[in-house]
């Protein structure tokens, strides 16, 4: 891309022409959430595992349980499915984002 060329981008059904800075340019691209993943949302500690792989869960059953701050959260599930995987074990430390129980549907 040039300094001076304009480009064409659409926002909410509007086409605009403007000049795209290089902060834009070198943004993180949006990619949508997997529903069939379970992300830790916040760093903390696995106190307790409630599924193993192989079970099928119903919506609102509890997955696990996360402690950060002191506070002991409860994962539950999202919807019915059948578990692919579990990627931690009781006692693991995670990070924000980090792949907790994968699904299949």
């Amino acid at each position: 891309m040039n300094k001076n060329e304009f480009e064409n981008i659409e926002i909410d059904d509007t086409k605009y022409k403007t000049l795209l800075t290089k902060n834009y340019l070198r943004r993180k691209h949006y990619t949508p959430k997997d529903p069939n993943l379970i992300l830790a949302f916040i760093p903390g500690t696995i106190r307790d595992i409630c599924v193993s792989t192989g079970d099928f869960i119903k919506k609102d059953q509890d997955l696990l349980v996360l402690e950060a701050m002191k506070m002991k959260n409860k994962i539950k599930a999202p919807f019915d499915a059948k578990i692919k995987g579990v990627n931690i074990n009781v006692g693991d430390t995670v990070i924000k984002n980090q792949v907790l129980i994968e699904f299949v549907q």
